[in-house]
C-alpha cells in the first residue's frame, strides 16, 4: 500500500506500536523471559503513552510486565548474569508510580543491586555476560545505565550514579578510535576473545546499532543523573564528541547510516534502520536538552525521513519497518554484513518508536 507522507512523527510512533500490538498479545512477546527486546520496544511504547495519553499502551505494557513479575515481586524468568535481562526493569518505575504496587519495587530491588556484584574485568568494567569474560560491549551501557541511574534517583542511592558514570567513561576511554571519533563495538581487556585485537583487545569494527545504544544510554542516564554530579561534564563532552562525528558517516543520498558505519564505500555494506533511528533519537534529544547545537537537527530530520522512506504498509494498513539487523555478537566486517535483516523486530521497532516520539517534540521541520 502507498505510504501517506502526511503522517506526523507521533502518528508514525503509534503505527509502530499498533503493528506489534496486532501481532502479539503482550504475554506472547518474544522471547519468553524478561529481556531487552521487549524492554526497548515497550520503552518506546511508554514514551508514546506519555505523549498521547492513550491508555491502550499503558495496559499493554502492564500486561507484559505482570506476566513475568509474580505476586511476591520475584521475576518468573530471566538470566541474572546478562546485562540484557536487567534493562526491561526500567518499565517498573512508571508502573509503581501509577499503581503503588510494591511488587514493582521488589522486582527493582532484586534486579538493580545485582550490578553491584557484577563480574568485572581488571579495570572494573562490567562483563557483558557471564559467558563473555572480561568483555565490555557498548550495548551494555544501555542495558544497565538508565535503569541504575533512575534507581539511584528514585531510592536515593547515589552510589549508582558513580558506578554507571565510571562504566560509561571507562567504555569510551577504551573503545574510542582517535581517527574517526567512533566507538568500536567492544573491548576485551584480557585480549582472549576470538575477535579481540591482540595488542588493544578491541573489536574490529564500528557496528551501527551498538554505537547507537551508547549515546541513547547517556541521554537516558542524564534524565536522572544530578546536574552537579562530578562526572557530568565529562559525560556531556563524550556525548557531544560522538554525536558531532556521526553526520560524517550519514549516507548523503538516503539520509541513513550503514551497518558498518565507516565503510559505506564498500559495495556489500548496507543501510540499516535501527542504528539510524537511534542516532536520530540521540541527536534530537541532545538538541532538545541543550547538549547539541540546533543546527544538528538537519541531520536528524534527514535521517528520520530516510527511515520513513523505507517503510511499507501491509494489506491491513499496518506499517512494515524493514532493514533491521537481527541481534549479533561481535565479529569482523564479513560477520556484520552477513547478518540477516528482519521486519518489525522488537528492538528495531523500539528504536523507531523512540525516534518518532522524540521527533514529535522537535521544532517543525521546514525544508
Amino acid at each position: 500500500m502507498e505510504i501517506n507522507d502526511a503522517l506526523t512523527p507521533l502518528q508514525w510512533a503509534e503505527k509502530g506500536c499498533r503493528v506489534l500490538m496486532a501481532t502479539f498479545e503482550p504475554e506472547q512477546l518474544p522471547p519468553d523471559r524478561f529481556h531487552y527486546h521487549q524492554g526497548v520496544f515497550l520503552s518506546g511504547m511508554e514514551q508514546c503513552w506519555k505523549a498521547t495519553g492513550n491508555d491502550d499502551y499503558y495496559t499493554y505494557i502492564k500486561r507484559w510486565v505482570d506476566s513475568l513479575i509474580l505476586p511476591d515481586g520475584s521475576i518468573r524468568k530471566y538470566n541474572s548474569y546478562e546485562l540484557d535481562d536487567i534493562q526491561p526493569g526500567v518499565l517498573l518505575f512508571n508502573l509503581y508510580e501509577q499503581t503503588g504496587d510494591e511488587r514493582y519495587t521488589k522486582a527493582l530491588h532484586t534486579l538493580v543491586p545485582l550490578i553491584k556484584d557484577w563480574k568485572t574485568n581488571a579495570s572494573g568494567g562490567f562483563w557483558h555476560k557471564e559467558k563473555y569474560p572480561n568483555q565490555m560491549w557498548l550495548d551494555g551501557l544501555y542495558m544497565a545505565g538508565p535503569i541504575a541511574v533512575q534507581y539511584g534517583h528514585t531510592f536515593n542511592k547515589s552510589e549508582y550514579f558513580d558506578l554507571m558514570a565510571f562504566q560509561a567513561i571507562l567504555m569510551e576511554k577504551h573503545t574510542k578510535d582517535p581517527v574517526t571519533g567512533l566507538l568500536y563495538h567492544g573491548w576485551d581487556e584480557s585480549k582472549e576473545a576470538v575477535w579481540a585485537d591482540k595488542k588493544t583487545g578491541l573489536a574490529p569494527e564500528f557496528w551501527g546499532r551498538a554505537v547507537g545504544w551508547y549515546p541513547v544510554a547517556l541521554l537516558e542516564m542524564f534524565d536522572y543523573l544530578p546536574n552537579d554530579h562530578k562526572d557530568k561534564p565529562k559525560l556531556v563532552a563524550i556525548l557531544q564528541d560522538l554525536l558531532k562525528v556521526l553526520p560524517k558517516f550519514q549516507d548523503e543520498k538516503s539520509g541513513l547510516w550503514y551497518q558498518v558505519l565507516d565503510k559505506g564505500d564498500l559495495p556489500d555494506n548496507w543501510l540499516e534502520n535501527s542504528c539510524t533511528s537511534l542516532f536520530v533519537y540521540a541527536i534530537a534529544k541532545a538538541v532538545r536538552m541543550g547538549y547539541l547545537d540546533p543546527s544538528y537537527m538537519k541531520y536528524a530530520w534527514k535521517g528520520y525521513q530516510g527511515v520513513i522512506d523505507t517503510l511499507k504498509l501491509d494489506e491491513n494498513g499496518h506499517v512494515i519497518i524493514g532493514n533491521i539487523c537481527i541481534g549479533t555478537g561481535i565479529g569482523d566486517y564479513a560477520h556484520y554484513i552477513a547478518r540477516p535483516t528482519s521486519e518489525n523486530d522488537l528492538h528495531g521497532a523500539g528504536g523507531f518508536i523512540l525516534m518518532c516520539v522524540e521527533m514529535s517534540k522537535a521544532e517543525p521541520h521546514h525544508n
